[in-house]
């Protein structure tokens, strides 16, 4: 079922494997972790550098050290005994809940064909449900016309305010000309076809080589204002003998149909369109997925070898080197890794060492009937460790956004976009916090104080309101419960909705919690 689709087996293989264990031996001689400096300095966001900046020599790609292996063969998702295949799922942890969509065909939907299912969990291990109680549900398929009027495969799913993106792999017959749609939901259930169900990425057509599948297998991601988008072009001009390659995009516009830039061999440069000679691949691959690790300041890529697991290969923000050795994850593997991400497709923050530890797991497809198919998903992950990410301001406010840290007159102050708000009593900013670090790094020493929550501040409610403190700024700052304020020694009282709407409004601290 998968060549009906359009899947693609990578020819680099051997050389991902042999690199994988390179990477695997050097960790196990130098035996400790080296402080990453992705691109030079750290918090530098993508970008090209400047047209008359000096060239500089390669840094040598460090060897990382991980350890908290976790995970197994064990299937933690599929459509059900029905579902004849499993495979390329997009996982974000959104809230403490790990919600999945991936690839597979249901009985008695209206139109045969791939559909995109969908099911959450409060566990990486599972078990997923969909919203039904049925072991997943279908929340986006093939219409009766258009470009995917006979399959839906291959979702890669980013939230970015408020609003859920689903990138997929459609086709309208059969195993070639694939291209990329774009769908767009509130609750990431519920999906509209967005560009007027037009493709938003159709295949280069640089060359016509064996390979006809076209252009699909996305994986997106939103960094400093641009949607990145990652792909397979088997007609692209880099692309290998086979179709291998993996292409990128970028765009201030979700729907790439302005402002578009593609990576060439001198970074990124404007195109006319997102159909555009493909010039530049950056794996050897056919299929993989992606995010930003902000503790690396690098992008991360997995791609399955059928030999070593999902080997991970790390770029840095101007996909100029590999700042780092590959990580591998090892066991079975059958197809079509998806890692773990952020709403916006970044690399979780670890909420026991956000500067030190960084959590990679992906999900993937396993075959549980020998020489069948991807038949179900089963999840494996690693911690990368020994890091000291925040050693510069701007990386560490990123890291500890949401954490609470000791202040030296024995309060404690919460990170919370990019400011630092002094909460008197700890036990409320432990009630709030994502997690509370022993000691502060220094970085974020002597950054000034955006508001004050004393004991007994103010707190109200209102009718379809949550519970909100008034801190010494005068704004309303959103705690969601009356626990919070409870803990605070402050009564709440009840106001209207008009009363409620008259404050000047604060940051939700609600959310920092995961």
């Amino acid at each position: 079922m998968r060549n009906r689709s359009g899947r693609l087996m990578s020819a680099a293989a051997c050389l991902t494997a042999c690199l994988a264990a390179c990477s695997a031996l050097l960790t196990a001689c130098t035996g400790v972790a080296v402080s990453p400096q992705a691109d030079g300095k750290q918090g530098v966001l993508p970008g090209n550098p400047p047209a008359n900046a000096p060239a500089r020599p390669t840094p040598q790609a460090i060897s990382l050290v991980t350890d908290h292996t976790r995970g197994g063969a064990d299937v933690i998702a599929s459509g059900g005994p029905s579902a004849p295949y499993n495979y390329a799922p997009s996982v974000l942890e959104v809230d403490g809940q790990y919600r999945m969509w991936w690839c597979s065909q249901l009985p008695g939907v209206p139109r045969p064909g791939d559909q995109i299912l969908y099911a959450t969990s409060a566990s990486p291990n599972g078990p997923f449900t969909g919203p039904d109680g049925a072991p997943a549900d279908e929340v986006f398929g093939n219409g009766p016309t258009g470009f995917d009027s006979l399959h839906t495969c291959d979702p890669s799913v980013i939230a970015v305010n408020g609003t859920y993106y689903l990138y997929y792999t459609g086709i309208s017959n059969q195993g070639n000309a694939n291209a990329i749609g774009l769908a767009t939901s509130i609750d990431g259930v519920h999906w509209t076809r967005a560009n007027g169900g037009a493709p938003i990425v159709s295949a280069a057509g640089d060359v016509h080589g064996a390979n006809a599948y076209g252009a699909g297998q996305p994986a997106a991601l939103y960094l400093n204002g641009w949607f990145y988008l990652l792909f397979t072009d088997t007609t692209g001009a880099a692309s290998g003998r086979s179709g291998e390659g993996q292409f990128v995009l970028r765009s201030a516009d979700p729907t790439f149909t302005n402002g578009v830039q593609a990576l060439g061999a001198n970074g990124f440069s404007a195109v006319p369109s997102a159909t555009t000679a493909r010039l530049r691949s950056v794996l050897d691959a056919t299929t993989s997925d992606w995010m930003w690790v902000d503790a690396l300041n690098a992008f991360a890529i997995a791609a399955d070898t059928a030999a070593a697991g999902t080997t991970i290969t790390f770029w840095d923000a101007n996909f100029t080197y590999h700042p780092y050795q590959p990580v591998v994850l090892p066991g079975a593997a059958s197809e079509g890794p998806g890692l773990v991400r952020r709403p916006d497709g970044h690399a979780p923050v670890s909420t026991v060492d956000p500067c030190g530890r960084v959590p990679l797991d992906v999900f993937r497809s396993t075959s549980t009937v020998p020489g069948a198919g991807p038949t179900g998903l089963a999840h494996f992950g690693v911690d990368i460790v020994g890091l000291r990410a925040c050693q510069q301001k701007a990386q560490a406010l990123t890291l500890l956004d949401g954490f609470a840290v000791p202040a030296p007159d024995r309060t404690v102050d919460l990170v919370v976009g990019g400011r630092l708000i002094e909460v008197e009593r700890r036990s409320v900013a432990l009630s709030l916090a994502a997690g509370m670090l022993d000691q502060p790094p220094p970085s974020i020493g002597g950054l000034p104080l955006a508001a004050r929550l004393k004991a007994g501040a103010t707190a109200v409610s209102a009718p379809g309101r949550p519970t909100g403190l008034v801190l010494d700024d005068g704004k309303l700052w959103v705690v969601g419960t009356p626990s919070a304020a409870q803990l605070n020694s402050s009564p709440v009282t009840t106001v209207s909705d008009q009363q409620w709407d008259a404050y000047p409004s604060g940051s939700d601290l609600s959310t920092l919690r995961p």
